[in-house]
């Protein structure tokens, strides 16, 4: 694989994105991310976060995405519906009613979306038969429910996805780290280095997932990246 560089947007190529789970971890570096390049975003969390969280000009509101009724025309006000959405340990299983309710929201209002899943449909390279879930002994016992969750959220959207949705699939090692602007893509499969390994930056996720927000070449598919 080639290692990409990021382009993004001039200025004049301003997107409004509405960010949900934007209080997470992802979704702060999301928002950080999207405010960078100049967009206009609207953060969106179950609370207002603390005075300081995001950056100056950012638009926060609070939302719980299970019962908030005005999700279609947030979508509507927006020109992409990012979701980087986690539910707290113990509520594993809701990941998927979390899921449906953004992206049914944005397709009822024909607003394209991306969605930050989780790497358990991931596939070895070199034991293609085995995914991140399936690997006998791979995944430790107290990550198996979101791993799970992360499943059934990828079985739910696949076929959803369509002409406006993209499903980004970190790889197992995601952690905060710098921000290089240099990723690796693969597609339904792990991108590994040349000790086996599997992992980028929330950083540098967040540098992928904004290049494909503004240069779109993975709509109806699912992929990922890794250094």
């Amino acid at each position: 694989m080639t290692p990409t560089q990021s382009t993004h947007h001039t200025a004049t190529d301003t997107l409004r994105i509405a960010i949900f789970g934007a209080s997470g971890q992802v979704g702060q570096r999301l928002v950080a991310e999207s405010t960078r390049r100049g967009h206009r975003v609207t953060a969106i969390a179950r609370r207002i976060p603390d005075e300081g969280t995001h950056p100056e000009g950012v638009k926060t509101l609070s939302r719980d995405v299970l019962s908030a009724e005005d999700l279609p025309q947030i979508a509507a006000d927006h020109d992409i519906v990012i979701a980087a959405l986690r539910p707290p340990n113990g509520k594993e299983p809701v990941m998927v009613d979390q899921t449906a309710a953004v992206v049914e929201a944005a397709l009822a209002s024909g607003t394209r979306f991306i969605i930050v899943g989780g790497a358990a449909p991931l596939r070895f390279p070199d034991a293609p038969e085995h995914s991140v879930f399936t690997k006998p002994g791979f995944l430790p016992e107290s990550v198996v429910p979101i791993a799970t969750a992360s499943q059934h959220q990828h079985d739910w959207l696949k076929s959803r996805l369509g002409a406006l949705g993209t499903l980004l699939c970190p790889p197992p090692m995601l952690v905060a780290g710098e921000r290089t602007e240099r990723y690796r893509i693969g597609e339904g499969t792990l991108v590994v280095d040349d000790a086996g390994d599997s992992g980028i930056s929330i950083e540098d996720f967040a540098v992928a997932l904004l290049d494909e927000a503004e240069h779109p070449t993975h709509t109806g598919r699912v992929f990922t990246v890794a250094y």
